[in-house]
């Protein structure tokens, strides 16, 4: 396994990867020209891991000064259960921490129950029963 810097390269394959992953739900903002945008003003922040020059797994990060926040934390099924998914979080935390942030969130949907899963089984990260989060409601076309 190769873990390295996501680029806006890897759109096409990441989308890809995403869409065939349940409990991801993709949106306007994952399309090409949004995801490049990320990327530029999270530089350095988001991984991919690779096996045989193949990308199966990805974790998308960026902050807003204070907080770190970790998205689209996929693991193609026929990788997982190897370590990858802890191999991207660790590498991400640290980039993070060396950019002075020192915590993170992680948004994960209801409909996902592995996922909910996952990130409940984690050492070092609890769920947040006070908060509930809002958001802008997407304008259609």
């Amino acid at each position: 396994m190769h873990l390295r810097e996501v680029t806006s390269a890897d759109h096409a394959a990441l989308h890809a990867l995403w869409a065939r992953t349940p409990g991801i739900q993709l949106r306007a903002e994952d399309a090409c020209a949004p995801f490049c945008a990320y990327l530029e003003r999270n530089p350095g922040l988001s991984l991919l891991a690779e096996v045989d020059g193949a990308i199966v797994a990805s974790l998308l990060a960026g902050h807003d000064g204070r907080r770190g926040y970790l998205q689209h934390l996929v693991v193609d099924p026929g990788h997982r259960r190897r370590g990858i998914a802890s191999a991207l979080i660790e590498a991400v935390l640290a980039r993070l921490a060396a950019q002075g942030i020192a915590k993170s969130h992680v948004f994960v949907l209801d409909a996902a129950p592995a996922a909910l899963a996952f990130w409940r089984a984690r050492r070092g990260w609890l769920e947040r029963r006070d908060i509930r989060v809002f958001s802008t409601v997407e304008q259609k076309a």
